[in-house]
């Protein structure tokens, strides 16, 4: 499917699979059992609920596929794009990498990304994240969007680590922005990032 310009530009459906830096992106499966547990696995990380506060906590299996679930609906409407990230030799999942809130009017999307524990240290959350920018910028074959914002709790050093290497610009500090860990009553700063399709490519 070749993607029509302007603002109301629909991303193809299915999903294409990326691939580069011995991974493979491929389309979470909302009704794969396996899937529902990686993705349980990774939203209960410790090091996940630290930095993260789903307006939904993942407390359990059935938890977990409710929120896949949304994940995959989302991304067969339209408004995100959730990826399953993978060994490319093994097929082993390894993390994951959405571009979200997909705003076709001001051609601007919100990315994030979570590694599985066992996969750390591998820079697969960089490699990760550079191979769904430049399919989320790129057009015809992508999203061809304009902006994509990168943000993270303050303290949070590696991802600040990982969006700086992946060409994403720290733009500032958001004042109470996000939910404290585990709490939705309390508030913490974040940091913002942007990356622009006028930016200059990066190899990280």
């Amino acid at each position: 499917m070749t993607l029509a310009g302007g603002p109301h530009r629909f991303h193809p459906h299915p999903l294409p699979d990326l691939y580069g830096h011995g991974l493979r992106l491929r389309p979470w499966d909302a009704d794969s059992e396996a899937d529902v547990e990686t993705w349980f696995q990774g939203r209960t990380d410790p090091e996940f609920r630290r930095w993260n506060t789903p307006l939904k906590i993942t407390t359990d299996l059935d938890s977990a596929r409710d929120s896949l679930r949304i994940a995959a609906e989302n991304t067969a409407n339209g408004t995100s794009a959730a990826y399953c990230v993978t060994d490319a030799a093994t097929g082993a999942p390894l993390g994951h990498v959405g571009v979200n809130v997909v705003n076709r009017v001001m051609s601007s999307a919100r990315v994030g990304y979570w590694v599985l524990p066992e996969a750390r240290g591998r820079r697969v959350a960089t490699h990760a994240l550079a191979l769904a920018t430049r399919w989320a910028l790129a057009e015809p074959d992508g999203l061809g969007l304009h902006r994509l914002e990168l943000d993270h709790a303050v303290g949070h050093d590696s991802s600040c680590r990982v969006a700086e290497h992946c060409g994403f610009r720290y733009e500032g500090t958001l004042r109470d922005a996000m939910w404290e860990a585990g709490r939705h009553d309390a508030y913490r700063d974040m940091h913002l990032h942007a990356r622009l399709a006028t930016d200059p490519d990066v190899n990280p």
